[in-house]
């Protein structure tokens, strides 16, 4: 079997690496690279809610890679945080939820009812990825399984975005996510009756 976790962190790596030494040199905190991811989600929002999907896009892909360089910046000057774990936490939710909204924006006055409706359920999905992983932590479990983790997410959304098929994305974002909670929950409640 593939182990998805492993070739996440593999590739993170890759990605990250040469950026993260970069970074470390300017003296920038990872809070402040979370802060930036953010601010580019409200970016992000703003062009989607206009209509502008392929910056729209490509500020998703900027906002994922700070996501990804925010944590990796912290182990590699050793300033990783309690708090900076937390802010880190609900920065992606936050950004998560306020791009959805950009999309809601967009798409209600459009008149497609179903839409809409995808927009919250991968919403409400995406959610639940997040929290499942977190509540079986703070209960001592390990749960990293499934196949749409944020990372998936963003580059699903990003690429819906950038070649204008984002209802498309959407029914991806919703099947898969649903999945990924199902995978979760089935793990978790195979660890807690073992």
């Amino acid at each position: 079997m593939v182990d998805l976790v492993s070739i996440r962190r593999t590739a993170g790596s890759r990605i990250a690496g040469p950026i993260v030494g970069v970074l470390s040199r300017t003296g920038i905190s990872p809070n402040a690279v979370t802060s930036l991811s953010l601010a580019l989600s409200v970016a992000t929002a703003g062009l989607v809610a206009t209509g502008h999907f392929l910056l729209g896009g490509l500020l998703v892909l900027v906002s994922g890679l700070c996501d990804l360089l925010d944590g990796a910046l912290a182990r590699s000057t050793k300033r990783t945080t309690r708090f900076g774990a937390i802010l880190d936490s609900t920065v992606d939710r936050a950004s998560e939820a306020i791009v959805f909204c950009g999309l809601l924006i967009w798409y209600l006055p459009r008149g497609a009812a179903l839409v809409p409706v995808l927009i919250l359920v991968a919403l409400i999905a995406s959610f639940l990825v997040s929290y499942i992983r977190a509540r079986a932590e703070g209960l001592g479990l390990q749960c990293q399984v499934g196949l749409f983790t944020r990372a998936e997410r963003v580059i699903v959304l990003a690429v819906g975005l950038l070649v204008d098929q984002v209802i498309i994305a959407l029914w991806v974002l919703v099947v898969f996510a649903c999945v990924t909670v199902a995978q979760r929950l089935l793990y978790l409640w195979k660890q807690g009756n073992s």
